[in-house]
């Protein structure tokens, strides 16, 4: 296969939104949408994926930015990980996001990368991405979860056919704090929740997210549910930049007295989703923040876990970073 050059497509590049959804109406499977373009270039070098049009969303000042509401916080799907990383208002606020996206990836990767194409991207299943006719590509056949398949990024939980995980550092830090997803289309705005806008293959194996071709995500919400709570982020990978998770951890807790009143707890790196680990939080829930408290947290983690060939480490690696969360938040 030649990956010299990319193929021939059209490129439109918009400068308000109204434009950029009357590209994505009449193009639908045919168009490209691209932000900070990386997972977008990757695809469409290598080959892997041809598209008619690409639309280069990048010039529409609306989806930029970070605005503070009566209710919250608004971040527009264009804003770079590094504005994310760097807004004081963030930090002052919702300190986890900063966090996570601070993770992501290398410096460079973060001041170019957006926290659209971050909660967006595809899954990074070599196979997958490789080209070849996997279930996720539209075949028959799942060649990491085989006796020899090459599994050890894949899932603990979740797997219908297609065993990938989700790759974003950001995901499961906005599902710890309850935000939201806005997107619009051609008909109009509809808000999805963050724990919602994610999907694993037994809804849709073909996607990763909500999103349809004629969708564009325009900003993300953050309600102040959570606003300076006490938060947990920390990342496990072979690489300290320029990888993705093996496994992740985000947590938001409301602690009081030395006593977990409530908490949300999201891990990244071992489902096709941000897997909101629901039995750990109703297992803190009313007990008191402590060494004793985050053992029993970290043993209920893994609980339903089906590891496959080469990724029974995960297991005590989530174990441990649940319990590090609820210790040392």
């Amino acid at each position: 296969m030649s990956k010299d050059m990319m193929p021939m497509f059209e490129l439109f590049q918009p400068t308000d939104l109204s434009g950029a959804l009357d590209l994505v109406e009449r193009y639908g499977a045919d168009g490209w949408k691209v932000a900070g373009g990386q997972d977008s270039l990757d695809w469409l070098k290598d080959r892997a994926k041809r598209t008619k049009a690409v639309i280069d969303l990048t010039r529409i000042a609306e989806m930029k930015g970070i605005r503070e509401t009566a209710d919250g916080l608004e971040i527009g799907a264009l804003t770079t990980l590094t504005e994310i990383e760097e807004s004081s208002l963030i930090r002052e606020k919702f300190a986890l996001l900063a966090g996570a996206a601070s993770r992501v990836a290398s410096p460079q990767i973060r001041n170019v990368g957006t926290i659209g194409g971050n909660v967006s991207q595809d899954a990074r299943c070599w196979y997958y991405r490789g080209g070849m006719d996997c279930y996720r590509a539209g075949g028959s056949t799942c060649y990491a979860d085989t006796p020899q398949g090459m599994n050890r990024e894949h899932c603990l939980f979740g797997a219908d056919r297609c065993v990938a995980v989700s790759p974003s550092d950001t995901a499961p830090a906005l599902v710890a704090l309850d935000a939201s997803m806005v997107i619009q289309n051609a008909d109009g705005e509809r808000v999805v929740a963050a724990e919602d806008f994610f999907i694993g293959p037994q809804v849709d194996i073909e996607r990763m997210t909500v999103l349809q071709a004629d969708d564009i995500l325009t900003a993300i919400r953050i309600p102040n549910t959570w606003a300076n709570a006490t938060f947990y982020f920390e990342k496990v990978a072979d690489r300290k930049t320029w990888d993705f998770a093996l496994v992740n951890i985000a947590a938001a807790m409301r602690v009081s007295g030395g006593t977990i009143e409530d908490i949300r707890i999201v891990a990244g790196g071992v489902e096709c989703v941000p897997r909101r680990l629901s039995v750990v939080e109703n297992v803190v829930k009313g007990s008191a923040k402590n060494a004793d408290t985050a053992k029993l947290a970290g043993g209920s983690a893994s609980r339903g876990a089906i590891p496959l060939n080469y990724n029974q480490f995960k297991i005590p690696l989530l174990e441990n970073l649940v319990m590090r969360a609820i210790r040392d938040a």
